[in-house]
């Protein structure tokens, strides 16, 4: 049995997050993703620490489960390399700067002139098209511009962005859901397409409360720290030994659990508290009787008494107490990957699980150039043609 896209070819021309990511997720579930990279040093995320013998683990981390041919596409002779490879691909996708590949004639229209069929997938800062379309859009750039710092950290203060690449992310998602949505199209003879996803567009969507919010009010949403923007108590409280504990009571049943697990029962008759509105409402006053009564309670053992009730909660882990978690473990959300030069390193598995032939790491993240001449050996050059076009500088072959 094969997986989900084993048969598709993506051509990966792309750096750093979104597009690498993207692609990992499709060569997770068994496309055969070729990553494009340039002369001499390949993606940039290649030399990001943490180091491992030389090679890069935050490249490793995106970068599984595809090889990479390093061209020079400055050079005629290497984009004639990679229009032989679109002619044989499914999947076209690149995070540059909009305008970039169209320069050197690797834009939509001129790769669909080649194979009407493929699916051209541009994830990019703020689009393709639009005033701003070439304005420079990294992660942090684009979680300002889109609205989601503005929501992010506590009033009055300093806006706190997001412990992680929340923008990239959400674009190599948005990114992945385009790809697989024009292969669709394509198995149903609906004809091959072209996906303009923007990071910026990616972050708005992502925020559905908030722009449902502003857009049927005009209210602008404001930053309210680590309380809930319609229900309470949904937030982070400080427990009595000094750790943070997540708990969510957002419909009543769920709130007299709660109450009743903190000895506050008393506090369910009271008026100001009777529906989950007029807890909100009256949130300061609620906020005031919990809280002390959480901060009486160490985490753990809270932890364990909401957990029995059926109340949501949990504890603010850091990542040791993530992966030393039972129920992580016990789900094998870190698989063992050996790797030519790092050894044997971990990583967290894709986190789709089937039922069967579902997403594997079935290969590290490659070498720079690691397998320049194999594929070029699979598009029929011989010997001597890949070794001219090595020493015309247009291809870069693994070391």
């Amino acid at each position: 049995m094969s997986q989900p896209l084993e048969g598709i070819r993506v051509l990966e021309i792309g750096s750093y997050i979104a597009g690498p990511f993207c692609g990992m997720l499709l060569g997770d579930m068994g496309a055969d993703v070729i990553k494009i990279e340039r002369p001499p040093r390949g993606d940039q995320t290649r030399a990001f620490p943490p180091m491992i013998n030389a090679e890069s683990a935050s490249f490793a981390v995106l970068n599984r489960n595809k090889r990479s041919l390093v061209l020079d596409l400055k050079q005629q002779q290497a984009r004639d390399i990679v229009h032989a490879l679109v002619a044989k691909s499914d999947v076209f996708l690149e995070n540059n700067r909009p305008g970039a590949l169209e320069s050197i004639g690797l834009g939509p229209a001129q790769v669909r002139a080649i194979n009407p069929k493929i699916v051209y997938v541009s994830a990019s800062g703020f689009g393709q098209t639009g005033p701003y379309r070439r304005r420079a859009g990294v992660n942090l750039i684009v979680e300002a511009f889109s609205g989601a710092l503005s929501i992010s950290g506590l009033p009055g203060e300093i806006p706190m962005r997001s412990g992680i690449q929340s923008a990239d992310i959400f674009g190599a998602l948005f990114a992945a859901y385009a790809a697989l949505s024009g292969l669709i199209s394509v198995l149903r003879d609906k004809g091959g397409r072209i996906a303009d996803v923007s990071l910026v567009e990616s972050s708005i969507a992502a925020a559905a409360w908030e722009t449902a919010g502003f857009l049927a009010t005009g209210v602008v949403p404001e930053r309210i720290g680590h309380q809930h923007r319609v229900n309470t108590p949904y937030q982070i409280f400080e427990t009595q030994d000094g750790r943070y504990l997540a708990i969510g009571a957002p419909n009543d049943e769920l709130f007299r659990r709660l109450m009743h697990a903190l000895g506050l029962e008393r506090y369910l008759t009271d008026a100001r508290f009777a529906t989950y509105v007029l807890r909100k409402q009256n949130e300061p006053d609620l906020l005031g009787v919990v809280s002390p009564a959480i901060r009486e309670r160490s985490a753990d053992d809270l932890e364990a008494v909401l957990m029995e009730a059926g109340v949501p909660c949990s504890c603010v882990n850091n990542f040791q107490e993530v992966f030393a978690n039972p129920h992580i473990r016990a789900r094998n959300v870190v698989e063992d990957v050996n790797h030519p030069r790092m050894g044997t390193t971990r990583a967290v598995r894709n986190p789709v699980l089937f039922d069967r032939n579902g997403p594997s790491i079935r290969r590290p993240a490659p070498l720079l150039g690691e397998h320049s001449a194999e594929i070029l050996r699979e598009l029929g050059y011989g010997a001597a043609q890949i070794e001219s076009f090595s020493k015309a500088g247009a291809v870069l072959l693994a070391n």
